[in-house]
């Protein structure tokens, strides 16, 4: 009985706990049945990990490309490196998945990646990691170097494939173009950093797109599901008004200056003053957008970030002034030597104008006299008058030009002291990009126009244009009649016998500028003294009638010696790209009138013999770059005027055949690239010195033609010239 009795209460104290453990599982379905959740944890959420699977479409950033579309920036394939360390990951002890040998693997890639081969095995024995990357070094990787890397075998090193920001031109309007770095928030964004890069980041940045799915446990589509696609946006693409050719003269001419004659900063622009488009733009200190070298010597554009004193280039518009109130009459005459300020001991001119020598104001304005240009603006023009042109020409407000960060100078007017020194450009300060736009007015018939260097921006896909610049008057200052009587004016600065521009006169073309020299402020506030201690400055226009490029160039504090003065590194940077620049924009020499005018026939259709013959007779020299028997084209094209012994370069049927450059001018060496479809290279300046393309070969459409131009007194120098070919 007493057994009977412990079996029922056995049996009922089993039936109470399983009743228990009944009801809190019936409860515990019930809470997740309705909330959802388990364990603090969304279960829905989790089944979407586990079943929803999600792909990453890469979009790309927008290409940033020059006016004539090369491209300047763009997006590429590039592979980042990684070590698997843990060992769990090989199944097979003959095919192993993880880094077996730190120390081979460590010394095998330290001859390929920017990283000591002992910190390269410091990271590949670290204690308890998974896998390691290798920073900045083991980024960015080029195809090439992946496939070396694999050829190594090395076991536990894998790729994964990202994206990188090209730059194929090097050190190229670096600080107008800017770079890109990773996002320190979100290392799978890049964002732009400096000029065009960051100005225009919200259109050039791109978004992934991604591809979403339902799947089985193998990763597998569900059979009755669909993709879910969210397309990828790449970014807008960017048209500058930049052209490669002439930014390519500038950034050669720039960097040789540099190197010979190391000023501590070097500022050049060129611009388009019809309508203010910026066709080029360097400076010195630069760095390659590339590998950032060079980047923390200078984080500024110094054409718009930069104010200093603008010196004597700022007497152009002076003149400019004078000219339009009718109050600067070049025969009337004044003395040299002091200009004299109550109080102050007075302005005094430069040492290369004798002093207390009565001299025409136009033979003052060509001597760059100080005391000429303050007896202009205070005691002809007037100090109220004179400043109201300082505020016509842009002098108080920036110019608005679409790039980051522009800064204006400061014009001190108050004393009478303040009010003389800047007639000629002392105690005020200005930015380069300031003078490109005020100088504009004298070279645009005095139509001041707005600098600007986007074109045009694009959709990818549709090339849609969904912004384009257009170009805008900033004002009109000066009359299109002082403009021109303001150019034949600074045209005699270069002409003239005493004319302080006289470097910078070049063949064939007439150049109209103003030569600056600006004092340096040293820590106490007064001026430096010292030979090379000042900014050397020259603003130029060509060709004078009808100007097609205005230059500015300043160099400050160059390493002069011996008989060098300030005009020499300037007219090295404003000489060779100036005239190469308007050789390549094909703008004829001014002393057409001087030479006697022909205009060129038409040949096409004729013998190639009788052509030749025919040009041979006219005395022109003909080159032809044909094999065939019949001209089919010619440069220049027929109606064109020539100078008397230019080439004519005619294109004949059948093979084209690369002529003998050595002693062309650029001139004639882009009539040859034009006609046979060439892709033109070229550095240096002046007349050809070696070519890739062997004389009488063979060519096709397309190819290459790279050319390296020499001085002629470099020329000079080889006893007989030979063939010379690049390797």
């Amino acid at each position: 009985m007493q057994k009977k009795k412990n079996m029922r209460s056995g049996a009922a104290g089993l039936f109470v706990i399983f009743g228990l453990l009944f009801f809190v599982l019936i409860g515990r379905f019930l809470y997740i049945q309705i909330t959802g959740t388990a364990g603090g944890e969304v279960l829905a959420a989790n089944l979407e990990k586990k079943y929803k699977k999600q792909h990453t479409i890469e979009a790309e950033r927008g290409t940033i490309y020059d006016t004539k579309g090369e491209i300047i920036a763009e997006d590429t394939s590039s592979y980042s490196i990684i070590a698997v360390l843990d060992d769990s990951v090989t199944t097979n002890p003959k095919n192993p998945k993880h880094v077996v040998d730190p120390e081979k693997t460590a010394k095998q890639l330290a001859n390929y990646l920017e990283m000591d081969e002992q910190d390269i095995y410091n990271r590949l024995t670290k204690k308890g990691a998974f896998q390691v990357e290798f920073g900045t070094a083991g980024r960015d990787l080029s195809h090439e170097v992946k496939k070396k890397i694999e050829k190594l075998e090395l076991p536990g090193i894998i790729f994964k494939r990202d994206t990188k920001r090209f730059y194929p031109n090097g050190i190229f309007a670096s600080h107008l173009i800017g770079y890109v770095e990773r996002d320190n928030k979100n290392e799978e964004q890049v964002i732009g950093k400096l000029g065009i890069e960051r100005y225009l980041n919200s259109y050039l940045k791109e978004e992934d797109g991604k591809v979403t799915y339902d799947s089985d446990s193998w990763g597998l589509l569900l059979p009755g599901k669909e993709e879910s696609v969210k397309p990828p946006k790449n970014g807008k693409d960017v048209t500058l008004t930049i052209d490669k050719k002439i930014q390519t003269f500038l950034e050669d001419s720039v960097t040789k200056v540099q190197k010979k004659y190391n000023p501590k900063e070097i500022i050049a622009i060129v611009s388009n003053p019809k309508t203010g488009e910026i066709v080029a733009m360097a400076q010195r200190p630069t760095f390659h957008p590339q590998t950032k070298e060079g980047l923390a010597d200078t984080w500024r554009n110094l054409a718009t970030e930069e104010t200093f004193e603008p010196g004597s280039t700022m007497k152009a518009f002076t003149l400019a002034a004078a000219v339009e109130e009718g109050k600067f009459n070049p025969n009337a005459t004044f003395v040299t030597g002091t200009y004299k300020v109550p109080g102050t001991r007075g302005i005094n001119d430069h040492s290369g104008i004798p002093r207390g020598k009565r001299i025409t104001f136009l033979e003052g304005v060509q001597r760059s006299s100080n005391v000429g240009f303050a007896t202009i603006a205070m005691d002809q023009l007037g100090p109220e008058k004179f400043r109201e042109y300082l505020t016509k020409f842009g002098f108080e407000k920036p110019t608005g030009i679409d790039l980051p960060n522009e800064i204006i100078g400061k014009i001190k007017y108050k004393y009478k002291i303040e009010k003389v020194t800047a007639a000629f450009g002392q105690g005020m300060t200005v930015t380069p990009i300031q003078q490109i736009q005020a100088a504009s007015a004298i070279a645009g018939d005095g139509k001041m126009m707005k600098p600007y260097v986007i074109k045009e921006i694009r959709e990818p896909n549709t090339k849609k244009v969904i912004k384009e610049t257009k170009p805008v008057v900033a004002g009109q200052p000066v009359s299109a009649e002082t403009a021109k009587k303001v150019r034949d004016y600074l045209a005699t600065v270069i002409t003239a016998e005493h004319g302080t521009g006289k470097k910078y006169k070049l063949d064939g073309y007439e150049v109209a500028g103003k030569t600056g020299t600006a004092q340096l402020a040293g820590p106490g506030g007064q001026y430096l003294t010292g030979f090379s201690n000042y900014v050397f400055s020259f603003l130029g226009m060509a060709p004078k009638d009808d100007p097609q490029l205005v230059m500015y160039v300043a160099v400050k504090q160059p390493k002069l010696e011996g008989a060098e003065v300030g005009a020499d590194p300037l007219s090295d940077i404003f000489n060779p790209v100036m005239k190469s620049s308007l050789q390549y924009l094909n703008i004829k020499p001014s002393n057409l009138k001087k030479q006697g005018i022909e205009k060129i026939g038409d040949f096409t259709g004729q013998s190639a013999a009788e052509a030749l013959t025919q040009l041979k007779n006219a005395g022109y020299e003909a080159v032809n770059v044909g094999k065939g028997k019949t001209v089919v084209d010619q440069a220049p094209k027929a109606g064109s005027v020539l100078l008397e012994g230019e080439k004519v370069i005619i294109k004949t049927d059948g093979d084209m055949t690369a002529p003998n450059m050595l002693g062309w001018s650029l001139r004639d060496v882009m009539k040859a690239a034009s006609i046979a479809n060439l892709d033109l290279n070229t550095s240096g300046s002046g007349f050809v010195a070696k070519q890739n393309l062997k004389p009488g070969s063979v060519i096709k459409e397309g190819e290459y033609c790279i050319v390296e131009l020499k001085k002629p007194e470099d020329l000079l120098k080889k006893t007989e010239q030979k063939e010379e070919v690049y390797d």
